[in-house]
């Protein structure tokens, strides 16, 4: 576990976007959006702070499946779910037959993978809606599943909403309905929401997500409550919680995780000035480490201190 604010960030210097960090024995395994080649990046560390390749050459996935578009620039926001001795692999990836982005999953024995995608159809995909991203389970006090995702309404037109829907105990089948929790609706998110995450604290359900344009300098991580994993939720304020710092700027893709004692954190990703956007700049790797103050999340990260 790493002592309070005892690193800087970011922690990985290469591009790494949309992290999403799992703890397994002793071991922090971090997967983020296709860079370098790779369809899904795998990293792991022993303490948060220093990272290294995993799977084969930093690849989780290796190949996609048959439906999916052979491009990696379309694999994107894995997250991993630990299941005895199984590990799911959610991630989003392009469906060639309706040129939509899709969620799809891949299982291993091992969080580094190799992943595999043995689907003959996506898992989620509202093609009424755009089509179906950002994939996240969450995994309640009494066990239940469930998995988070956003539509990809901004592609065509479309409202755009975060959902959830539960999920079977081994994490392969969707239960029930799918629910819309929260809509793109506050002017600092335009011109969309993405990204979700949730987290359990003090009998509430607090769920994170990105917002506005992901290649600017106003991308940033708002935040509502939530009664259940099904919602209602409601947003507390009309801004982000989580926003540039410095020239730190652009964070987003947040995902909640806890370290080895059980403290909370959040892994996200940002830009740093004046290299914002591609070619030239990247989205590298950042922590903070998460406390509640009065019922409101605070990020805790180096480089908001003084």
């Amino acid at each position: 576990m790493v002592p309070p604010m005892e690193y800087q960030n970011p922690v990985y210097r290469l591009d790494f976007p949309d992290p999403f960090v799992l703890y397994v024995n002793g071991q922090y395994y971090a997967y983020a959006t296709n860079a370098r080649g790779l369809h899904i990046q795998v990293l792991k560390s022993a303490d948060l702070v220093n990272w290294k390749e995993a799977g084969v050459r930093g690849e989780a996935l290796p190949q996609l499946p048959a439906w999916a578009e052979e491009s990696k620039s379309f694999t994107w926001a894995p997250s991993v779910l630990a299941r005895k001795g199984q590990f799911v692999l959610y991630y989003t990836t392009r469906l060639a037959a309706a040129e939509r982005q899709c969620i799809s999953y891949a299982v291993s024995d091992s969080p580094e993978g190799p992943f595999v995608d043995s689907s003959e159809t996506p898992f989620v995909c509202q093609l009424e809606e755009g089509g179906s991203i950002d994939p996240e389970p969450f995994v309640d006090h009494d066990g239940a599943l469930y998995l988070l995702w956003k539509n990809d309404g901004n592609c065509c037109g479309f409202p755009i909403y975060i959902y959830a829907q539960p999920l079977s105990e081994d994490g392969l089948r969707l239960l029930g309905e799918p629910v819309r929790l929260i809509a793109y609706d506050q002017e600092w998110e335009t011109p969309l929401i993405e990204n979700p995450s949730m987290v359990a604290h003090d009998g509430k359900y607090y769920l994170i997500y990105s917002g506005n344009w992901w290649e600017s300098r106003n991308y940033a991580v708002g935040y509502a409550i939530c009664e259940t994993p099904l919602g209602p939720c409601v947003k507390p304020q009309n801004e982000p919680v989580l926003a540039s710092a410095g020239r730190h700027v652009g964070p987003g893709g947040a995902s909640f995780f806890r370290d080895a004692g059980g403290k909370l954190w959040v892994a996200y990703h940002a830009w740093r000035e004046p290299y914002v956007g591609y070619p030239a700049g990247m989205r590298r790797l950042y922590l903070a480490q998460v406390d509640f103050d009065a019922g409101k999340p605070v990020f805790r990260r180096p480089e908001a201190e003084p």
